[in-house]
């Protein structure tokens, strides 16, 4: 309603909050009301700006603050709030001129269809749509220096070293992920299913290898980012075999990064010093089944 003596409360019912703009000649006398005797909703909201220049007081909210009630009807969301106006005595007076007055207000919303005219956007694409979109996420594994600042020269090493290697996960476009590596298999051919063949990571994230004797072989923690996985493997050789050229097939995932890590999505190493097995995040009952070897 247009600002008058005659209508002086006003009320815009916007997509998400209310606005209401009273004028202080609440009752159309020339006499105006001060504007802290005047509130919205049963939490007693104050005005959040006032106009000295068109005599008027402003509030703003949320269509759930200030003790606001809703009501569903088969057609029509309905937000109840009120304005309250009681009167104070000013000065050192003990009296008041002025009747307290409640104003009922109203916003209705139709149940069955858009408040708004613009179509909502997410900030991200679903992680679903998107890879079905692509095809596929960029995945790799690199040998990496023993500092971890380059890609390693040669992939050459010798018993008693240790190969570091570092998988990650191309993530632009998609919603934060983090990278696990599921398993990874050394096998004496490409086949990762030929014989013979060893599971150096196993159990959906165990580092298995790190549980024998005489191994350092870990996840290191903490990751340089939740996209990057980097772990240290003992070098080795098959026993009984003069073939010095291995073959590493490892299996890498995602999961969305704000997922916490769970039996299937885990980083699990073998700490020698308690004799517990660790994860690089989460709690530690998520690895209890690398020692039991019944992970899901």
């Amino acid at each position: 309603q247009a600002m008058a003596p005659l209508h002086p409360v006003a009320v815009q019912c916007q997509e998400a909050q209310v606005v209401v703009t009273v004028h202080r000649d609440l009752f159309g006398t020339g006499r105006l009301v001060r504007a802290a005797d005047l509130s919205l909703g049963s939490a007693s909201c104050l005005p959040v700006s006032q106009n000295p220049a068109e005599s008027t007081v402003t509030f703003v909210a949320g269509l759930h603050e200030c003790g606001s009630t809703l009501q569903l009807t088969p057609d029509s969301l309905i937000y109840r709030t009120s304005l309250s106006y009681k009167p104070t005595p000013s000065g050192n007076l003990v009296i008041v001129r002025t009747n307290p007055v409640v104003v009922p207000i109203e916003c209705h919303y139709p149940r069955k269809s858009n408040v708004s005219s613009n179509a909502v956007r997410p900030t991200w694409a679903p992680f679903r749509s998107t890879l079905s979109a692509e095809e596929r996420l960029m995945f790799s594994l690199r040998l990496m220096d023993d500092d971890w600042s380059a890609e390693r020269l040669s992939n050459g090493f010798q018993l008693g070293e240790s190969l570091h290697l570092q998988a990650d996960v191309a993530s632009e476009g998609h919603v934060p992920l983090r990278l696990f590596v599921d398993d990874c298999v050394a096998t004496l051919s490409p086949d990762r299913n030929s014989s013979p063949r060893y599971a150096f990571i196993d159990l959906s994230g165990c580092l298995v290898d790190g549980r024998a004797d005489d191994t350092t072989s870990a996840f290191i923690s903490p990751r340089p980012r939740q996209e990057t996985l980097q772990f240290v493997v003992d070098a080795f050789k098959f026993a009984a075999d003069d073939r010095n050229l291995i073959y590493i097939t490892c299996h890498l995932k995602v999961s969305a990064a704000d997922q916490a890590p769970n039996p299937w999505n885990k980083a699990c190493s073998f700490n020698k010093a308690s004799s517990l097995w660790a994860p690089v995040e989460g709690t530690g009952d998520i690895c209890s089944c690398c020692e039991t070897g019944s992970c899901p």
